[in-house]
């Protein structure tokens, strides 16, 4: 937080207690939020902020499993020379997939922390209005709102649950290869490329009508925010 003109010690001393509140209460929703709303960030500007963040780890998380594939791709075509070095190879695109897919799980629940909390104070709110026809309009934007909400969880779940199948078929070359790391994992490696690109095929499908939905999400909430 930039301080404009001189310097002042106790307007710095709050903004640093500000931040040291910030980080102790992260762990606890609510508080976090009215601490966050306080400082000038409501709920639905995080909400957005956390869907981009999770719709960016879902691109990045693409491009990883894109790479891995790439690299098993080049193991099965291996005709000699040093298969650790193949194996160290696949273990480092395993280890990184599996990095992306955590930080994608941890993104989504932080969008739904968030969407939870918004949504619950929306209709506190509403509750509040005394004019019918301005709780109406309320009521039907929050319905829009929560739908096209469903719609982008939905989209970032089925993407979620792809991922681990995935990891899980890969890990299980990594480790057959570890094992043996002879023409025998080398075979076996070839034998189930095939099935393993269709299933990375299948998740990057997903992931990218996931970050469709959140972009289509995003812009929702911009344009509501504007008019």
């Amino acid at each position: 937080m930039a301080l404009i003109g001189r310097f002042q010690p106790g307007r710095a001393v709050r903004a640093c207690g500000y931040a040291v509140t910030i980080v102790l209460l992260s762990a606890c929703s609510s508080p976090y939020y009215n601490v966050m709303e306080r400082l000038g960030f409501p709920k639905r500007d995080i909400l957005v902020d956390r869907v981009e963040a999770a719709r960016d780890s879902q691109e990045q998380a693409a491009e990883q499993f894109k790479d891995a594939l790439e690299k098993f791709i080049a193991v099965t075509g291996f005709k000699g020379g040093a298969l650790q070095e193949k194996y160290d190879q696949l273990e480092a695109e395993y280890e990184q997939s599996e990095a992306r897919a955590t930080e994608v799980h941890q993104r989504v629940e932080s969008v739904e922390d968030v969407a939870e909390a918004l949504f619950d104070e929306w209709e506190a709110e509403i509750e509040q209005y005394t004019s019918a026809p301005l709780r109406r309009s309320s009521e039907r934007q929050l319905q829009q709102t929560r739908a096209q909400y469903g719609q982008l969880l939905r989209a970032m779940k089925r993407a979620e649950a792809k991922m681990d199948p995935v990891l899980a078929a890969f890990h299980d070359q990594v480790l057959f290869l570890k094992h043996n790391l002879n023409a025998r994992a080398i075979a076996s490696l070839k034998g189930n490329l095939a099935s393993i690109e269709a299933d990375i095929a299948v998740l990057i499908r997903e992931m990218e009508a996931s970050i469709r939905e959140a972009n289509h999400f995003i812009d929702a909430m911009n344009v509501a925010q504007v008019s």
